[in-house]
């Protein structure tokens, strides 16, 4: 089979494995699947008002690329919202968990100026949200009886089309100039980006009681 000659197809390549690890950990299956509460979703969900606070927190550079500075992706105030709803209003007083903490610690690290480093995060992040993460909304409404004002990092209200945003996003990665080197510390961040994840629904799996 001929290698991929695009940056799109090559990170899915790369992070696919990754990808199915993280998403198929036994927490998130089991929040999926309903057996769990509104609860432990808001405590899921506070994890990541910490490292989507994180992430958006980085300041605009000269010469970024657009994609990286678009502000119809912004997930931290609707998560702020959706806590607000679920009554946790206070919950930058909850300390996350430890794999949350290194996930926000290592997101704080990576200098403005990185921004192949950044994009990887920003790239699994929101292209994430905006695919399989639109079932996390559609199940929690479902199993918990989640309100449409308790849900609303799950919709994009500025991007009436996901499926071609996706795809220009996609298109603007492969139209960035970077160098092989470059490239490679994408690919390769992407892949911690997983792994940083996975470690918070781990940690967040190993906490929560069994079912009775």
């Amino acid at each position: 089979m001929a290698p991929s000659t695009t940056l799109s197809a090559r990170i899915r390549e790369a992070t696919a494995a990754e990808h199915r690890a993280a998403e198929t950990r036994g927490f998130i299956t089991r929040l999926m699947d309903g057996e769990f509460d509104l609860a432990t979703y808001t405590r899921y969900l506070i994890q990541y008002a910490h490292v989507y606070r994180a992430l958006e927190s980085r300041t605009p550079q000269p010469g970024d690329p657009a994609l990286i500075n678009d502000s119809r992706l912004d997930r931290f105030p609707s998560i702020a919202s959706d806590l607000d709803h679920l009554g946790a209003s206070d919950w930058a007083t909850h300390a996350p968990v430890d794999a949350t903490h290194a996930y926000c610690a290592h997101l704080k690290s990576i200098p403005v100026d990185d921004v192949p480093r950044y994009l990887a995060h920003h790239y699994t992040r929101y292209l994430g949200d905006l695919s399989g993460g639109q079932a996390i909304g559609t199940l929690m409404s479902r199993h918990y009886g989640a309100t449409p004002e308790q849900l609303s990092f799950y919709r994009f209200e500025k991007i009436p089309a996901a499926p071609r945003f996706k795809a220009e996003y996609r298109a603007a990665l492969d139209a960035l100039d970077f160098t092989p080197d470059q490239e490679q510390a994408f690919v390769d961040e992407s892949l911690v980006a997983f792994r940083l994840n996975g470690a918070v629904f781990d940690e967040l799996g190993a906490t929560q009681p069994s079912p009775a």
